[in-house]
């Protein structure tokens, strides 16, 4: 299977997600990637099974691979994806999600 997610349409997720949703990025990594000590995340790159960040923890950065519930076929997929993941990760942590 190819990978429906070309570099272009990764650098626009990524740009999305690092402008406007920093602080989740954080919180996901936290909460999903087994990072608990991060106190930054860039998200890096995705592909169909999981999206990737950069955490900062202790000042040094660390690749984290957060999966997704499902392989992911569409890019449209990507954006029910992240919410869930940002709601799992708030429950997880005992944050009150955004609405």
């Amino acid at each position: 299977m190819t990978d429906p997610f070309p570099p272009e349409v990764v650098e626009q997720i990524a740009r999305h997600m690092n402008d406007d949703h920093a602080d989740d990025n954080v919180l996901i990594v936290r909460a999903l990637g087994g990072v608990p000590m991060a106190s930054a995340a860039r998200m890096s790159g995705l592909d169909a099974d999981a999206m990737e960040f950069r955490a900062v923890v202790d000042g040094i950065e660390v690749p984290v691979r957060v999966p997704f519930s499902e392989r992911l076929t569409e890019r449209r997929q990507v954006r029910a994806e992240a919410v869930r993941m940002y709601h799992e990760a708030c429950r997880a942590l005992g944050v009150e999600p955004r609405h």
